[in-house]
């Protein structure tokens, strides 16, 4: 899958950081060159955490050769060299790059800057092309930068990875260099504090640990996580608060396959070329086989492709269709944990944050523009509730807007509806601000049928990320011919909005797992109660047994620890796994009708009587307490 080139306008919203980690991506390339000069470079952006370059080299670079590249990028830096920033032609940059002077200190005869030449084939013709020359490096770049190489404060290279030239598994493999870099040494310290207690909360250890899930690569293959009996409790304890939450917003459930014939997302928009990369290959099945077999029915035996589902919009559009719709019956909120399937890149699978198949919280309300600004305005305050829950503090709405000059030709990347597009973002924008929610507002950045807001909370250690996605859709209805019968008795194709609050379990348990640190609260705890038995006393076994029997009969996850061990080995133990809350039971507990209760990681709380233990956590589970 190739990348997307990022415009001039996008690279004019770079942010003062951004284009700080870009220039260090440039000096890196630059000391790797002086190390290496055969060096072939391809890429250097920033992204989210820092920046990498991506370079072709017979010299295999490891983390043991950092010290050496940031000892000459410490050079380059103190020289406080100026970018200097070159217009040229077409071919000028052509002959520099076949000289190989493109992404490197000299030219080099018998070695063209390759990939450069890739690089300026992707320019639009009428776009100027540049570089940015500091010192004797020079490189093909639209920059921007910060003015010189001093302006980089601290900075660390961070790891190394493989990944294709333009993200295409049929190029070349490159070598690609992260690093990180900001403007002064307390942001670089607080940055690495925070990975250091990231690296402590990640979520594959700690799910391993847990018991929560497993990835079999052998048997069923890589990002297809299995839900263990701990994880799958988190789901379905997710599940059950939004079942409980869109039932009380007036949302009906529905179900649909794991398939559908290619005819649906042809129809959709999503083939053959927009998601078609993101989906799994298709299957061609012959629907009249059996019937061929036997002599009966129609001889048409035609192969009919069959695609894995990678989104539930599609087949909740054929449920909007299958019955004649009125305005009365608007607005219609249909929901469903729906299971999808994408390719993602096998490099790209990381635990549960990036996998192949997924399961949403989805749901697409079907509404009269009139109805619009209400219902965007509940989904919002439906996310509000939910942060209350999760106890996130800081989050913000990052409202994605369409690029007008994007709408035709071979360049178009949105649906070519510019007055549709201009009023529903205008829609979102005063439903925004009239709510008073933060939200940064994001250009070219738009789903092709729409605008759309991804959701961004912050974790406790301050660790960004996307946990859901609304998205605003006045295309593909109309697509389907999706109609209802408004008052003046005309057919009108309704508005859909696309929301996922609670996103995919994947991602969102992933991130839980990493926020809570493994530590989850009394009603989402994967184990949530263990009894814990001093001595072998049969009065206290069975006291202990009947507590678990009547937390269990009230849909409570409670074991008990009955064994011979000693009651210091069976808390330890309790600890280790994570249990929430452990109700120590000895003789003297059975004669008091009462427990000794500990929390996890927070100790003894004392004895108290046993019906208030269990009514205290009955109503703290209901009420999901933090």
């Amino acid at each position: 899958m190739q990348s997307e080139r990022k415009t001039l306008d996008d690279r004019g919203r770079m942010t003062e950081l951004e284009r700080l980690r870009h220039s260090c991506a440039h000096v890196m390339a630059a000391a790797i060159a002086k190390l290496w000069p055969d060096a072939q470079f391809a890429a250097g952006p920033a992204v989210e955490n820092g920046f990498y370059y991506d370079c072709a080299l017979e010299h295999r670079i490891s983390p043991e050769d950092f010290p050496a590249i940031e000892a000459e990028m410490k050079k380059i830096i103190k020289e406080n060299l100026v970018f200097e920033k070159i217009v040229v032609t077409r071919d000028q940059a052509i002959k520099d790059a076949q000289s190989g002077r493109l992404g490197g200190l000299t030219e080099r005869p018998g070695n063209p800057s390759k990939f450069k030449l890739g690089n300026i084939e992707e320019i639009p013709e009428g776009e100027p092309i540049t570089y940015f020359k500091s010192g004797d490096f020079i490189d093909l770049c639209a920059g921007p930068h910060v003015m010189r190489t001093g302006n980089i404060g601290a900075y660390k290279l961070t790891s190394v990875a493989s990944a294709y030239y333009k993200g295409d598994e049929k190029n070349p493999q490159l070598q690609r260099i992260y690093g990180t870099a900001f403007k002064n040494r307390t942001q670089f310290d607080e940055y690495f504090k925070m990975v250091e207690e990231s690296k402590k909360r990640d979520h594959r250890k700690i799910g391993q640990e847990m018991g929560l899930y497993v990835i079999d690569t052998e048997y069923v293959g890589p990002g297809l996580p299995m839900w263990l009996p701990k994880g799958a409790a988190i789901c379905e304890e997710l599940e059950k608060l939004a079942k409980e939450t869109e039932f009380a917003a007036g949302y009906v459930r529905v179900k649909t396959p794991h398939v559908a014939k290619e005819k649906m997302y042809l129809t959709s928009g999503h083939l053959p070329i927009l998601y078609k990369d993101s989906m799994f290959p298709p299957m061609e099945l012959v629907e009249n086989r059996g019937q061929e077999e036997t002599g009966a029915g129609n001889s048409d035996s035609s192969a009919v492709r069959y695609y894995l589902k990678a989104m539930n919009c599609p087949h909740h559009h054929r449920i909007f269709a299958a019955e004649p719709r009125s305005y009365r019956d608007l607005p219609l909120r249909l929901a469903e944990y729906g299971c999808q399937y994408r390719y993602e890149q096998s490099g790209e699978l990381f635990g549960l944050m990036r996998v192949r198949s997924l399961n949403m919280n989805d749901a697409h309300i079907y509404c009269t523009r009139e109805q619009f600004a209400a219902e965007f305005n509940a989904v919002n305050e439906m996310y509000l509730k939910y942060f209350k829950i999760f106890g996130f503090e800081k989050y913000v709405m990052r409202f994605s807007t369409h690029d007008p000059s994007r709408l035709t030709g071979d360049n178009a990347k949105f649906v070519n509806e510019p007055e549709l597009w201009k009023q529903t973002e205008d829609m979102v924008r005063q439903t925004l601000i009239a709510s008073k929610i933060p939200y940064a507002e994001v250009p070219n950045e738009a789903a092709f049928y729409g605008p759309k807001i991804d959701v961004q909370v912050w974790s406790v250690i301050g660790r960004e990320f996307t946990l859901a996605t609304n998205q605003v859709d006045f295309a593909v209805p109309k697509r389907f011919g999706l109609v209802y019968r408004d008052k003046d008795n005309t057919d009108k194709t309704p508005l859909c909005i696309h929301r996922a609050p609670l996103g995919t379990h994947e991602r969102f348990i992933g991130f839980l797992i990493e926020h809570y640190a493994g530590n989850f609260p009394l009603w989402l705890a994967p184990e949530q109660v263990r009894v814990l038995t001093i001595g072998e006393d049969a009065a206290v076994v069975d006291y202990a047994k009947a507590i678990v029997s009547e937390l269990r009969a009230n849909m409570v996850r409670a074991e008990g620890d009955y064994g011979t061990d000693k009651i210091n080995g069976k808390i330890q133990d309790a600890e280790k796994a994570r249990v929430h809350t452990m109700l120590v039971i000895g003789p003297r507990d059975v004669q008091a009708a009462a427990v000794s209760v500990r929390l996890h990681g927070k100790g003894s709380l004392g004895a108290k009587p046993k019906a208030e233990v269990v009514a205290d956590i009955l109503a703290a589970i209901k009420e999901r307490r933090a």
